[in-house]
C-alpha cells in the first residue's frame, strides 16, 4: 500500500495544479511510482481517459508528469459548469446528473464513497499519491459535507501542506488567516506550508516567512520563485490564457466563449512562431486582418451561441467569410456553424431550437448520449493523420457532411463548406500533432516550424521538476506522506 500527501491552497488559483505536476515529475525522477489525485474538480477543460471516461485536463497533465495514462480514478468528481448557478456532475468519468449549487450541497455526502474508492485504488497501485485540493479550506461556509479539502483529508487521513500565492499579495494573511478560521481538528491535519509564485529576491521575504512559521507553528517547506515557462504547459483555467501570443505571421483569433471548453486545443498554435494568436474577450471585435477564426468547444452550445451574437461576433464572422477568411469550429463551435441546433429534450436548458450561423449546411440535434472516445483520424485535405478525442453530445447531419473534415475508423467526420474556407469537426486535440499542425497552417500560408509540441511539454515538465527540487524541501515534503 502506497502513501499520500495533499496540497491545499490558501486561496483559489494559487498554483496547486502546477505544483502537483512538478512534484509528480520529481517523484518519478526519483524512481517512485506516483499518481495524481483530485477528489473534486470544477472545469470545462476535460480529457478523455483510457477507461472511457472524462477527468479534468489538469489531472491529465499530472498523469503525463507521472508517466501514466489518464484514468477516471485520478479525478472521481468533475463539475462542469453549464450556467452561472448550475453544473453537470461527472462521477468516476460518467455523467451522473445536472444540479444547481444548492442541490450539489445536498448531493455531496453521497460522493465521498466513490471518492475514497478511487483514492484507495490509486494508493494500492502506487508508491505515492499526490492529492490536490480544490479552492480553499478557508471557505468554511462550504465545509459541511466537504469532499474536496479537509473533509477528504480527514476521511482518508492524509497530511496537508498549505500553499500561499505571494503574487497576489497578502500571503501572510492567507496562511495565518486560514489557520484562524478553520476547525482546530482540520488545522491539525496541516503539516506545513509553502509559498508560491515569488518574483524577485526571495530573501526579501525571509522575515514574512518566519512570521508565518512562528505564528502558525507550521513548518515551512520553501518559497518557490515564479516559473517563467508555465505558459508552455496546458492551462487549466481559460482566464490563464494569454490574450495575445508572442508569434508573428498569420493572425488567428479564438472566440472566448462564456462556457468555453477544452480551450487547450489552441495551446500548440500559441507557441508557433509563425502564428499570432489572439484570445478574444467579451466586447472585442474580430480584427479585420484575421486569417482564421476558431470557434472552440462549449459546455453550453446554445447558450454560448447567444453569447456569441451578443458580442456581435456573428456579424464579424459573416464579414470575415465574405473577405475570404477561414473559420474552424471545434465541437460546440462546429455545431454553431450550422443552420439550426435543436435540443428537444432540454438537455442543455429549456427545450427548443435555435438558428445557427448558417456558415455550414448542417443541422444538429442534442441527444442524451455523450461521445467519449480517443480516436486516430485522417485529415482529408492534407492526408495527414493525428490522434484526437471526442467529448460531446449531439449529432450533426447535412449536405456539407459530404465534404468531411476527417475520416475516423473509415467513417466521415466533420464538415467543410463548398468553398473549403469554413470547416467543422468534433475532434479535440488535433493541433498537438506536429505533422497535422504544420500541414494545416501551411494551407493558410503560415511559415511552418520544427516545433515539437509534445516534446516541449515533456521538457517543460522536467524543468518544472528541477525548479521544484531547487527551491523546495522536496525530501521533507515526501517524508510527510503516510
Amino acid at each position: 500500500m502506497g502513501k499520500a500527501i495533499m496540497l491545499q491552497g490558501a486561496g483559489s488559483n494559487v498554483g496547486k495544479s502546477m505544483l502537483v505536476a512538478g512534484l509528480c515529475r520529481a517523484a518519478r525522477k526519483r524512481g517512485l511510482s506516483v499518481a495524481p489525485f483530485k477528489p473534486q474538480n470544477m472545469s470545462n477543460n476535460a480529457a478523455v481517459t483510457v477507461d472511457g471516461g472524462e477527468i479534468g485536463r489538469a489531472q491529465a497533465l499530472q498523469a503525463l508528469a507521472s508517466g501514466l495514462d489518464p484514468h477516471t480514478d485520478m479525478n472521481p468528481v468533475l463539475l462542469k459548469p453549464e450556467t452561472e448557478t448550475g453544473a453537470q456532475v461527472v462521477v468516476q468519468g460518467k455523467r451522473l446528473t445536472s444540479v444547481r449549487a444548492r442541490g450539489y450541497a445536498q448531493l455531496k455526502p453521497q460522493l465521498m464513497a466513490p471518492v475514497l474508492e478511487s483514492f484507495e485504488r490509486l494508493k494500492a497501485a502506487h508508491d505515492l499519491v499526490i492529492v490536490e485540493g480544490a479552492g480553499s479550506p478557508a471557505e468554511v461556509n462550504l465545509r459541511a459535507g466537504d469532499i474536496a479539502n479537509m473533509g477528504f483529508a480527514r476521511a482518508a487521513d492524509v497530511p496537508v501542506v498549505l500553499i500561499g500565492d505571494i503574487d497576489r499579495g497578502g500571503v501572510i494573511a492567507q496562511i495565518v488567516g486560514t489557520q484562524a478560521v478553520i476547525d482546530p481538528e482540520d488545522a491539525a491535519m496541516v503539516a506545513g506550508f509553502m509559498i508560491n509564485k515569488f518574483r524577485g529576491d526571495v530573501s526579501l521575504f525571509d522575515d514574512g516567512y518566519r512570521l508565518i512559521a512562528d505564528t502558525t507553528r507550521w513548518p515551512g517547506f520553501g518559497t518557490l520563485p515564479w516559473f517563467a515557462d508555465a505558459h508552455k504547459l496546458p492551462a487549466e483555467d481559460a482566464l490563464d490564457l494569454p490574450k495575445v501570443s508572442h508569434g508573428s505571421g498569420i493572425n488567428i483569433a479564438v472566440l472566448g466563449l462564456s462556457r468555453i471548453a477544452n480551450f487547450d486545443d489552441a495551446d500548440p498554435l500559441a507557441q508557433e512562431p509563425g502564428v499570432r494568436l489572439t484570445m478574444l474577450r467579451a466586447g472585442q471585435a474580430i480584427p479585420g486582418d484575421t486569417d482564421l477564426v476558431i470557434i472552440p468547444g462549449s459546455k453550453s452550445t446554445i447558450g454560448d451561441l447567444s453569447f456569441l451574437r451578443a458580442q456581435g461576433w456573428d456579424i464579424d464572422l459573416a464579414a470575415h467569410v465574405r473577405r475570404g477568411g477561414h473559420v474552424l469550429g471545434i465541437c460546440g463551435g462546429y455545431q454553431m456553424l450550422g443552420r439550426t441546433i435543436a435540443d428537444p429534450d432540454g438537455i442543455e436548458g429549456p427545450a427548443g431550437e435555435i438558428a445557427g450561423l448558417s456558415l455550414l449546411d448542417i443541422t444538429t440535434v442534442m441527444t442524451p448520449d455523450k461521445h467519449l472516445t480517443q480516436v486516430q483520424a485522417r485529415h482529408n485535405a492534407s492526408g495527414t493523420t493525428f490522434d484526437g478525442y471526442e467529448i460531446h453530445i449531439g449529432e450533426s447531419s447535412g449536405a456539407d457532411r459530404s465534404r468531411p473534415f476527417a475520416t475516423v475508423r473509415g467513417a466521415p467526420e466533420g464538415a467543410t463548406s463548398a468553398t473549403g474556407r469554413v470547416q467543422g469537426s468534433y475532434l479535440h486535440g488535433m493541433f498537438r500533432d506536429d505533422t497535422f499542425r504544420a500541414a494545416f497552417l501551411a494551407s493558410l500560408g503560415a511559415e511552418t516550424s520544427a516545433l515539437s509540441y509534445s516534446a516541449g511539454v515533456e521538457a517543460t515538465l522536467d524543468l518544472l521538476a528541477a525548479h521544484v527540487e531547487t527551491h523546495l524541501d522536496v525530501e521533507g515534503l515526501f517524508s510527510l506522506a503516510c
